[in-house]
């Protein structure tokens, strides 16, 4: 295996982002970190962040959109997980609104009460009030907002004591 070069040609460090945005749709953030690993100063950082906007490798609306469905459907994360998370690459609240828009509604809610209820089935806790929190903590952390999980839990309860 070749080691890892330390120092890269501004034109060597382009091909390689292309590489990099065209394999997975990419933020900002994400880029000019890979640069400044790659020691790139920040006036070569700001050409290849140019280049690759202008040829269409780097789009924010498109890396939102996609992260949000991908989360959604693969790791069933909420939209408030989703939006921090968003948040936290710095893409700008209207790319984030964008994104969550790729989420529908109803099978945001199907996804909801499938993990509630599987949840709900697989916790071992025979203590109402502590299995409630356990499952509303676990759907919390995923990013659910809390008046869905709590009024869920509820109907849930309700289910099982028929």
């Amino acid at each position: 295996m070749k080691p890892k070069k330390s120092t890269y040609t501004v034109e060597e460090a382009k091909g390689r982002m292309e590489h990099y945005c065209a394999y997975q749709d990419r933020c900002h953030k994400e880029v000019e970190h890979k640069l400044s690993e790659y020691g790139m100063i920040q006036e070569a950082r700001d050409h290849i962040i140019l280049h690759l906007i202008q040829n269409d490798y780097l789009n924010e609306e498109r890396f939102s959109r996609s992260y949000a469905r991908g989360k959604f459907k693969m790791s069933k994360w909420g939209i408030i997980r989703i939006k921090r998370e968003l948040q936290m690459k710095d893409i700008s609240p209207i790319n984030i609104k964008n994104g969550l828009s790729e989420i529908d509604e109803n099978e945001y809610e199907e996804v909801l009460f499938k993990l509630a209820q599987n949840k709900y089935e697989s916790t071992r806790e025979t203590h109402r009030f502590k299995k409630r929190k356990k499952v509303a903590d676990f759907l919390l952390r995923k990013g659910f907002e809390s008046q869905k999980v709590y009024a869920l839990l509820v109907e849930l309860e309700n289910q099982n004591e028929d």
